[in-house]
């Protein structure tokens, strides 16, 4: 039992669901149907378990294999999340801009920002420690907390109101756009650290 709760608290941490919550807010808040944010919200848990039990099998050997460092994903998640940001911050019409509601649990709901490249590289660093039948009910439970979270989103939304959801998905995507930086940053130093 006590390498469950080792390996879960850090991947709480990683995961961040009452952090990605806002975003998750900011990206679903043109979307007034209940039933398909539910749906966005088993997307992106489905998604996000998906990849990260796949990477925790697979992820070290297929990492090799490909000669991808988890460094490689730090950059590339970051960019990503940087560029999702930023589309909405020099944005006053988000029409154009707003990411598919078909997608959007996929993406960049349930990867990256679920299971990212935080998640990834605790994945591998527990596995190593605990081993796989500590590590993955760990991932799964937390996963499955953070769709919780979001489930509940629609009284969060009603509490703030149309005025203090967009200021909230404004602030969201300024972190978002924060947290991209630090993840290519982290990134990169990580990549010249190893030469």
């Amino acid at each position: 039992m006590k390498p469950f709760f080792l390996s879960f608290i850090p991947l709480l941490v990683a995961v961040d669901a009452i952090g990605v919550l806002p975003m998750f807010i900011s990206f679903t808040e043109g979307i007034s149907d209940p039933g398909r944010r539910r749906r966005i919200v088993v997307q992106s848990v489905l998604t996000a378990a998906i990849v990260a039990v796949l990477f925790l099998m697979l992820g070290a050997a297929l990492l090799r294999v490909l000669g991808i460092t988890v460094e490689d994903f730090m950059i590339a998640g970051g960019l990503l999340l940087f560029v999702i940001s930023l589309r909405d911050l020099i944005s006053s019409d988000k029409t154009g801009l707003q990411i598919d509601p078909d997608t959007v649990g996929y993406v960049p709901i349930g990867v990256p920002l679920i299971t990212g490249p935080a998640v990834l590289t605790t994945l591998l660093l527990l596995q190593d420690q605990y081993g796989m039948a500590a590590v993955l009910p760990a991932v799964v439970l937390n996963i499955l907390f953070a769709g919780m979270i979001f489930w509940f989103a629609d009284p969060i939304t009603r509490v703030l109101g149309s005025a203090g959801t967009k200021a909230i998905s404004k602030i969201a995507h300024l972190l978002l756009a924060s947290i991209a930086v630090m993840m290519v940053r982290k990134g990169i130093v990580a990549t010249i650290l190893q030469f």
